[in-house]
């Protein structure tokens, strides 16, 4: 079953001094279509109740959520799909508890990795990255870099894999045009704009630059 993938993903994350609830309101009323939802902070009982207040926003606007990694948690709350950080997950069975009218996408690093989820025939999308250095979730893997990004994709094309592409890992406004160009389907973005001085309009020049 083939699903709207946004061409920008927005992330929430977990700030000292703004809630999951309130990153959701200010990019809502800025124009986001697609949220995920990244807290990795609380408990299982937490997580639902923030989930149901941010599931409200997005349901008011109309925008997709998803939520990071707890796919545990779907038949408890009303987001439409969740995305996957674990690049060795066991997708199939994840697909097997989600159903198949859930949305469920992955992490990637490798052109390795996207072949290892192509064959696995579960995931709606990919995140591949990093891109650049993140703060946002600190790891160990090789930065893709522009050619990162150009190669893999020659790579896919050249074997016809269609899954959709997301640019993520310290993606900056000054990198949108040239990540776009490498063929990516979009981007997801998350630090960009949480700690940008105005969010809303950060969030506002993304969207315009993508779209």
């Amino acid at each position: 079953m083939k699903k709207y993938i946004s061409k920008f993903h927005y992330l929430t994350q977990d700030l000292p001094n703004r809630s999951h609830v309130e990153q959701t309101r200010i990019a809502c009323e800025a124009g986001a279509n697609w949220i995920q939802y990244r807290c990795l902070s609380k408990t299982d009982e937490e997580l639902i109740a923030e989930i149901h207040e941010v599931a409200a926003i997005c349901d008011d606007w109309g925008v997709t959520l998803v939520l990071t990694d707890h796919f545990h948690l779907l038949d408890q709350v009303d987001a439409q799909g969740v995305h996957v950080e674990d690049m060795k997950a066991d997708f199939k069975a994840i697909r097997n508890q989600i159903g198949e009218d859930k949305t469920l996408g992955g992490s990637a690093n490798t052109f390795e990795d996207v072949c290892r989820m192509n064959q696995a025939g579960q995931v709606d999308y990919i995140g591949l990255g990093p891109f650049s250095i993140t703060l946002t979730k600190p790891n160990n893997y090789p930065l893709l870099g522009i050619d990162g990004y150009k190669t893999i994709l020659q790579k896919m094309d050249d074997i016809t894999i269609e899954i959709p592409i997301l640019a993520v890992g310290g993606v900056a406004i000054d990198d949108v045009e040239l990540l776009l160009n490498t063929g990516v389907h979009g981007l997801a973005v998350s630090a960009a704009i949480n700690h940008a001085s105005d969010t809303a309009k950060a969030l506002q020049i993304f969207y315009k630059m993508i779209y």
